[in-house]
């Protein structure tokens, strides 16, 4: 690491330890010519995850927008504010963790219908009602049949 200071090509890691939450690593650092201390911090580079519309617009992943839909979905039912905050984390990490980064948001959807369905039945059809925009009772109903069976 180059001295801000002097530009000398060598300087000493004299201190390290965790920061922001385990996300990066601060350093403490001296310059071996002039002898002044700095910091730096090391930070894991991530590359945004882009989520693909239904219109094929494209746009970065924001988690505000998976929370938004199944809070709503859970409006005035025994759901927890942890369990919809784990059932996020479960559908970001799935999302994160695969090759692909790019995701359509279909899949976004499947993922938070598979979730809910285990955490809420009524939760679930109310997010299915939106996602799959029902057009009229019978598809309402064959979805329905689906939680019933």
């Amino acid at each position: 690491m180059k001295c801000p200071f002097c530009s000398h090509e060598n300087t000493r890691v004299i201190d390290s330890r965790p920061a922001e939450d385990n996300n990066s690593i601060r350093r403490r650092r001296v310059c071996d010519e002039c002898g002044k201390r700095f910091t730096t911090y090391e930070k894991v580079e991530t590359i945004p995850l882009i989520v693909i519309k239904k219109d094929n617009n494209r746009e970065t992943y924001d988690r505000s927008k998976i929370e938004g839909g199944v809070l709503r979905a859970c409006h005035k039912r025994p759901v927890s504010a942890q369990a919809i905050t784990g059932l996020v984390d479960e559908v970001e990490n799935e999302i994160t963790n695969r090759e692909d980064k790019e995701i359509s948001s279909q899949v976004i959807g499947e993922l938070v219908m598979n979730k809910l369905k285990d955490l809420d039945a009524v939760a679930y059809v109310r997010f299915a009602s939106v996602y799959r925009e029902f057009k009229d009772v019978n598809t309402f109903m064959d979805e329905l049949k689906k939680v019933l069976e």
